[in-house]
């Protein structure tokens, strides 16, 4: 069992679609959080877990900041301001573009009003000329001066990671853990099923229609024999979308179900057996009561 003395909570914020996640997820070692190419795939905060010598680091991973459009979306900016209190320090994810955008002036000013450290990762690095980054460092410094370091980083190939690290470390506050060994994450399975088939939404489905859905898990339940049953129902806001998610002959819907099925299975090493079922909930992320339903609620 590994000595944990320590403890680093750290926030990742940063606009949508700039590598939260897929950070996270390195970061831990394995999946916890979802990830798609397309913006706002996280909606909830969730807590990766990295256990490194004498310090247990607390990741979390947040929606991206946007101006909401819905119910939905005012909860998911509001996850993320919350997100930034209590915390030990704030990790600022950015694009390697010289130009500080409205949300990242609006992190940088509610990080000031807490009066947390912050660290500013350029992240995607591998995709620019080293030249690159100098613009994008002086811009951010020019928007604050306050930043304790600034690192360019790549969460896809792995570079920057190891001295990011060490920079966290300064962070770390005495006292106990706050997740056992072996746990990597605060969601619980049934929850973990539900983003594994949300993600596989994202991935095959184009525009609008898998930003409006939703995924319920009815049924979560282990066999004798060790397989895994999961029933799960998407919600869609309309008809149409219904029916492109079915598919032509329920086609779109086998491979969604197919390729969740497949990392399911990768989760929890066992055989899962899943059954999913569509269904319409027009403007269901402008109903606030739909919205808390799909377990979208502050704590």
């Amino acid at each position: 069992m590994s000595n944990i003395k320590n403890v680093a909570m750290i926030t990742v914020c940063g606009r949508p679609n700039v590598g939260k996640s897929s950070l996270t997820n390195a970061l831990v070692g394995e999946k916890v959080a979802i990830v798609s190419n397309k913006a706002q795939t996280t909606r909830n905060r969730i807590y990766g877990v990295v256990n490194r010598e004498d310090t247990q680091y607390i990741l979390l991973d947040t929606p991206g900041l946007h101006k909401p459009k819905s119910a939905l979306g005012d909860y998911m900016v509001k996850v993320v301001t919350s997100s930034l209190s209590d915390v030990d320090c704030a990790l600022l994810l950015v694009e390697p573009i010289p130009h500080v955008g409205a949300p990242e002036q609006a992190l940088i000013a509610r990080i000031r009003e807490e009066g947390i450290p912050c660290i500013l990762c350029i992240n995607k690095i591998d995709s620019v000329e080293p030249a690159a980054l100098l613009p994008v460092m002086a811009a951010y410094h020019e928007a604050w001066d306050g930043f304790d370091a600034i690192l360019p980083i790549s969460a896809h190939s792995g570079s920057g990671l190891e001295e990011l690290m060490g920079e966290l470390r300064r962070y770390a506050q005495e006292g106990p853990r706050l997740f056992p060994d072996g746990q990597t994450s605060d969601q619980p399975e049934r929850q973990v099923m539900g983003e594994i088939l949300r993600e596989k939404l994202l991935l095959c489905l184009d525009k609008e229609i898998p930003h409006g859905t939703a995924v319920e898990i009815t049924k979560f339940s282990e066999r004798d024999s060790g397989v895994i049953d999961v029933d799960a129902t998407i919600y869609c806001e309309k008809a149409s979308h219904k029916g492109i998610i079915i598919g032509k002959q329920g086609a779109m819907l086998k491979k969604i179900s197919s390729l969740a099925r497949r990392d399911m299975e990768k989760f929890m090493g066992a055989q899962v057996y899943l059954e999913t079922w569509v269904k319409v909930k027009e403007n269901w992320r402008d109903n606030v009561n739909y919205v808390r339903s799909f377990g979208y609620q502050d704590e």
